[in-house]
């Protein structure tokens, strides 16, 4: 065996090993640095969209008949009398608070009389947290408040 094969306890040894290096967001600067257009700026959502999200999500489970609290909706019933039946309806009856791409969200709704109550609040609250969530949010909290029943029209 050659002396440079054999092990030597006073020598040093080296290793080398592949290193795996996540990706940096590039510097700017310099023809050498490429600029991701990613890497450029910053997404914000204002709570409107979300709220429009939210509330049409909401909408889409049956036995939920309107949305919002009292007051909204005497407003918007106003609001139709005098022909301008669309104004609010997109956000009316949902809160939102955007913190970053943290959100809590709060959907007031009326139900239909002799649906029950967990199973339909359950599915507003799947429905609205996979909805805007599907838009790259993480949705922390969302209360669903129901603030009255139908009773059926004899």
């Amino acid at each position: 065996m050659s002396d440079e094969a054999e092990f030597h306890a006073d020598r040093t040894q080296e290793f080398y090993l592949p290193a795996v290096v996540p990706a940096v967001p590039p510097q700017h600067g310099g023809a050498e640095v490429i600029e991701i257009a990613a890497y450029r700026g910053e997404t914000k959502f204002e709570s409107e969209v979300i709220e429009k999200i939210a509330s049409s999500a909401a909408r889409s489970i049956p036995g939920v008949v309107e949305l919002g609290g009292d007051v909204a909706r005497f407003f918007n019933s106003v609001l139709d009398k005098i022909g301008l039946d669309k104004v609010g309806d997109s956000t009316r009856g949902v809160w939102a608070k955007v913190d970053g791409t943290d959100v809590e969200i709060t959907v007031i709704l009326v139900i239909s009389a002799g649906e029950v109550v967990a199973d339909v609040t359950a599915a507003v609250r799947t429905v609205v947290i996979e909805a805007v969530e599907r838009y790259g949010l993480h949705v922390s909290e969302c209360t669903v408040k129901v603030d009255d029943i139908r009773l059926p029209d004899h």
